[in-house]
């Protein structure tokens, strides 16, 4: 099989739950040796679709495929892949060692290969020198490498990972997410991880499908999907996002000619067909703010209504004339960015229309 090839396939899949639709329709093609995310709110079903490839749900229509086979039917025992829980759910009781062989054990694996899989194990997750602990002698962190280095050494061809980091703290999930992903380049086994967290799925993954109410809105790279987002959804949920109401006039080689209430007639460069009344977004850190009249396609006045300083950044609203309220995030390349505005001050806002996205 290539490297593009797909290590699963999820072809037409629903799963209902009495009247619920858990999962709707869903096509999905995960290529092999690829970090993959299903992302998403809470109740979209990226879960149900992730326990379903790991055979503890059967889709009520669809199939799944892992390797080319067709998993209906197949116990989650007997199935190229290996799960890691929320939880972790390493056995208290047990030394990090024997945690790492417990699912070894359970298949007869002879002693001498059980212990030489487990230093690998170990070092491969960089806890060798913790083999003899108990769970609770170890960080959230390294619990979680405990429950890593027990999947792989089965040596899996997918790796599931439900929510895995959720229960670390914020600098610390930080930390595991740029772990996850070198281990996942290290190792070359497809991760498949679902996750609510916009951030954790674009600093890892290598494609991501957002989901919504049970069904696929859009699968991308994390650059495809935050620069040039399909749906309302996927740019609201992907980052933060501007929005503004217009309506398509015409178009030609230059792009689409849009009428707005608050911006005019403008132009944007757009491939593919659009008609009738359109959404149109900006990012906010496309969005250039200053005390003085900016060189931009798009240009307009407005007043500082709110600021939030992150130290590295700031985030703040801007409110035009006209009542449209703006989203600005710029960097504080400075010490002095600090005292840059305050709430209440006249600024000229601007960006290019390149920047500008037509959504459906």
């Amino acid at each position: 099989m290539s490297k593009t090839a797909p290590i699963v396939s999820i072809e037409n899949v629903t799963k209902r739950f009495g009247s619920v639709v858990a999962v709707d329709d869903a096509n999905i093609e995960i290529r092999e040796g690829e970090f993959f995310a299903l992302l998403g709110p809470s109740g979209c079903g990226k879960t149900t679709l992730l326990r379903m490839i790991a055979g503890l749900e059967e889709p009520t229509e669809g199939r799944i495929l892992i390797d080319g086979k067709d998993m209906a039917g197949i116990a989650p025992n007997r199935r190229p892949v290996n799960m890691v829980f929320q939880s972790y759910a390493v056995f208290p009781h047990m030394t990090v060692a024997e945690n790492v062989a417990y699912g070894l054990k359970v298949t007869g694996e002879p002693k001498a290969r059980i212990e030489e899989k487990v230093r690998e194990g170990l070092d491969l997750v960089q806890l060798s020198q913790f083999a003899d602990r108990k769970p609770d002698q170890l960080s959230g962190g390294q619990r979680q490498r405990v429950a890593l280095a027990r999947a792989l050494v089965k040596h899996p061809r997918v790796l599931l990972l439900d929510e895995p980091l959720s229960a670390l703290d914020a600098k610390l999930r930080e930390a595991m997410q740029l772990e996850l992903a070198n281990l996942q380049a290290r190792i070359g086994i497809t991760f498949v991880i679902v996750t609510h967290d916009q951030d954790e799925a674009l600093s890892m993954a290598d494609r991501i499908a957002v989901m919504r109410d049970g069904r696929v809105e859009q699968i991308d790279t994390p650059g495809g999907l935050y620069e040039t987002p399909k749906t309302r959804f996927v740019a609201d949920f992907i980052g933060k996002i501007n929005l503004l109401e217009g309506q398509v006039m015409g178009a030609d080689e230059t792009g689409l000619a849009v009428q707005t209430a608050d911006l005019g007639r403008i132009t944007i460069p757009h491939e593919g067909p659009a008609s009738g009344a359109v959404q149109l977004a900006v990012r906010p850190e496309k969005i250039a703010i200053s005390r003085q009249p900016l060189q931009r396609d798009i240009t307009l006045r407005g007043k500082v209504t709110d600021w939030a300083y992150y130290g590295d950044i700031s985030h703040m609203y801007v409110e035009t004339p006209r009542g449209l309220r703006l989203s600005v995030i710029f960097a504080n390349a400075t010490r002095a960015a600090v005292d840059a505005f305050d709430i209440g001050d006249e600024v000229h806002l601007g960006w290019n229309s390149a920047d500008m996205i037509v959504l459906d």
